[in-house]
């Protein structure tokens, strides 16, 4: 996509420990009235919606808890998948597009909140910088995660993934609280981006944290 196939104002999903990365997928379950009238307005167009988590550092307003704060950063997505269930819930899915920082609150007249952002250019643009990955230590540290768990992972798969398409997927699975989800959301690049995943990974090795057998797919 190019800046002129993106809206100038975005509906804005608030969700805690979300994320959300260009080029990923991210599973939701909406059932609150107004978020279902917020993806019945972006089926309706262009499909286009923005994920954000609420704000780490201001707290929110106690008298408006429908308005909090919100992180500057989150990431536009696009409805790629939808079901709707027979409770009135819809299942959808999010394909990442790109990054943006939120600008101003566009009106208060629908249920939802709309805002108008500046995307992440480069997120946008052709460029490669997947050379620019340190691949093996990833591995590594990933590898050393998945043996103190006692995890399982497809091996042919990730062997098989893009620098890329690796560094974000787990960024997006990983078990990371919401301030490493917005730290991985806001690196620069997808080198810092790798080299942030490996930090906040070795941080959890380090305390020695372990978790029940589960199986990655």
């Amino acid at each position: 996509m190019k800046r002129e196939d993106l809206p100038e104002v975005m509906p804005v999903f608030p969700l805690t420990g979300a994320l959300l990365l260009p080029g990923g997928q991210l599973p939701l379950n909406i059932f609150e009235p107004r978020y279902l009238a917020m993806f019945d307005a972006a089926l309706a167009g262009d499909r286009l919606i923005g994920v954000v988590q609420p704000s780490l550092l201001e707290p929110s307003d106690a008298s408006d808890p429908l308005r909090p704060a919100l992180s500057s950063v989150g990431c536009l997505g696009r409805i790629t998948s939808f079901a709707e269930t027979g409770d009135g819930r819809y299942i959808l899915s999010l394909s990442g597009v790109c990054r943006f920082r939120l600008l101003d609150e566009a009106g208060d007249s629908q249920p939802y909140r709309m805002f108008r952002f500046a995307p992440f250019m480069s997120d946008l643009s052709e460029e490669d910088d997947e050379a620019s990955v340190d691949r093996r230590e990833l591995l590594r540290v990933f590898r050393a995660y998945l043996d103190a768990n006692k995890l399982e992972v497809d091996w042919d798969s990730v062997g098989r993934a893009g620098n890329r398409t690796l560094v974000n997927s787990l960024s997006m699975m990983s078990p990371f609280g919401p301030a490493e989800k917005q730290a991985l959301l806001e690196a620069p690049d997808l080198k810092t981006r790798a080299e942030t995943l490996i930090a906040i990974t070795e941080i959890l090795l380090a305390r020695g944290l372990a978790d029940t057998d589960t199986i990655l797919q």
